[in-house]
């Protein structure tokens, strides 16, 4: 029997997948507990236009995410830093002062979880770090750390 997945079953498919699965198991297991729907001609056209507002949607966002990565990409942040006279940092810079940088300085929320800083920042310079939009997008951000 073929079926349409409505949600992920483990060891079976993903969501909205066609399979073919045998009798019992879709009638017992699977469509009891609404996991899954049987492969008609009017749910396959309701799978085509989940997946055509799926892709819309997609299409949405990774537009939104490339008008990000634009406006990060004008200029670099600067990320002020409390040091000594030699232009040691005292502490070091984290995700969450690049975050609140972006916030400020650029207008955009990123949650600081999905930034990821290369190096270990003590000293006053030019630095870069990778911000992860999901599903493969990321971007380097690069930004300076100056004296207070």
């Amino acid at each position: 029997m073929e079926i349409i997945l409505i949600q992920d079953v483990d060891n079976l498919g993903a969501k909205n997948e066609v399979v073919k699965v045998r009798n019992g198991y879709a009638r017992n297991f699977l469509l009891p507990r609404q996991l899954a729907v049987e492969n008609s001609p009017s749910n396959r056209k309701q799978l085509e236009e989940r997946l055509k507002q799926v892709r819309k949607k997609e299409e949405k966002m990774l537009a939104e995410i490339n008008s990000v990565i634009a406006k990060l990409k004008e200029a670099p942040l600067k990320l002020g830093a409390k040091t000594g006279t030699s232009g040691k940092i005292f502490g070091s810079v984290t995700s969450l002062q690049i975050s609140r940088a972006i916030r400020e300085q650029k207008g955009y929320e990123i949650d600081r979880k999905k930034i990821s800083i290369t190096d270990d920042i003590k000293e006053l310079g030019t630095y870069k770090a990778v911000i992860d939009f999901g599903n493969g997008h990321n971007t380097e951000v690069e930004f300076e750390v100056v004296a207070e």
